[in-house]
């Protein structure tokens, strides 16, 4: 059963929101967590877990085994995408993703918060520029709301910044990176979508097919694949938290996914920047929590923007509304005129 677009819509962004929203909560018992008794340098007892390559890798060989299973069991019309492309994907997704991670311990509070609110203007702009994406002045107007509303929802005052201007240049670049990654991500993807329109179980497999291969040279040549096999072996319990991220990744991505094949990378772009801020907004509703003005003020531009590119964002300019005439009409009437 084929269900209309916007039902599908709704579905992937609900399934990206809840299995990245469980995500995030195994995420910070792992990272966060001390795993044994034994005491450290610093004087604190059990281990952390620090082995960031390490995750992904589990993250995306997961991935991988997963959309192959998929495509097994319910074989596809063959992807012809160019390798190239995927390798090209993969790369620029992993060098946005890392350099996010960096940049997140160099950059003073409010630069954090505008970097990840506003991944979805890269992603815009390099889809026009390289992606031959073309959209409306409405969605132009939308996105820049929606960013605006969502870092006008997530600052907050009294954060100050003490690193040395140094430290701060080398996060602000890192930040810069990571977004002209991420717009380059997109752009590529637009491009796979526009030459081969293919499924997202396929995309999902070969991206992370790829992305699994680069990440395991990376682990060895850095160490850490030893050093994270060691640390399993003498905390095995680790393996609990890494199959439960494992499992929320796997969803949300295939989610990711199906979004990017049928809605391009722009609208996966403002769903994951959005995500963040319905969270926060859904705990205000439960649990009663008071929001300021200026939240306010971004809660209803960021409604206010994704109801109205909802109605007209879709909407062609009028330059590329006109339909080229019918080369078997034109041929018929010469037919007609010469006989």
């Amino acid at each position: 059963m084929n269900l209309p677009e916007r039902s599908r819509f709704v579905i992937y962004a609900v399934g990206i929101f809840v299995c990245y929203f469980l995500y995030g909560i195994v995420q910070e018992k792992l990272t966060r967590g001390r795993y044994g008794e034994e005491v450290q340098t610093d004087g604190s007892a059990g281990e952390r877990f620090t082995y960031a390559l390490a995750l992904v890798w589990v993250q995306c060989l997961c991935n991988y085994v997963f959309a192959k299973v998929l495509l097994t069991i319910r074989p596809q019309k063959e992807d012809t995408t160019n390798a190239g492309s995927y390798v090209a994907c993969s790369l620029t997704y992993l060098l946005a993703m890392v350099s996010t991670n960096m940049a997140m311990r160099w950059v003073p509070y409010p630069t954090a918060v505008v970097g990840k609110s506003a991944k979805p203007i890269p992603v815009m702009i390099l889809g026009v520029l390289i992606g031959r994406k073309s959209y409306s002045w409405t969605r132009y107007a939308c996105v820049l709301t929606i960013v605006l509303g969502v870092i006008l929802f997530m600052y907050k005052e009294g954060k100050v910044s003490n690193l040395p201007a140094e430290t701060t240049l080398l996060g602000e670049v890192l930040l810069f990176l990571s977004l002209s990654m991420d717009g380059l991500t997109g752009a590529v993807q637009e491009r796979i979508r526009a030459a081969s329109a293919p499924s997202g179980q396929q995309m999902m497999r070969a991206m992370n097919f790829w992305s699994t291969l680069m990440l395991g040279v990376a682990m060895v040549f850095t160490g850490e694949a030893k050093e994270f096999m060691y640390f399993t072996i003498r905390h095995p319990e680790a393996w609990t938290h890494l199959s439960l991220i494992a499992v929320c990744g796997v969803l949300g991505q295939f989610f990711i996914f199906l979004m990017v094949a049928s809605f391009g990378p722009l609208a996966c772009s403002v769903v994951t920047t959005t995500r963040k801020f319905f969270t926060v907004l859904c705990s205000v509703l439960l649990f009663g929590n008071v929001l300021i003005a200026r939240q306010w003020l971004g809660a209803v531009l960021v409604f206010a923007a994704l109801f109205v590119d909802m109605l007209y964002g879709k909407k062609a300019p009028l330059a590329t509304a006109k339909k080229p005439p019918v080369e078997g009409k034109l041929s018929e009437e010469k037919k007609k005129l010469i006989s």
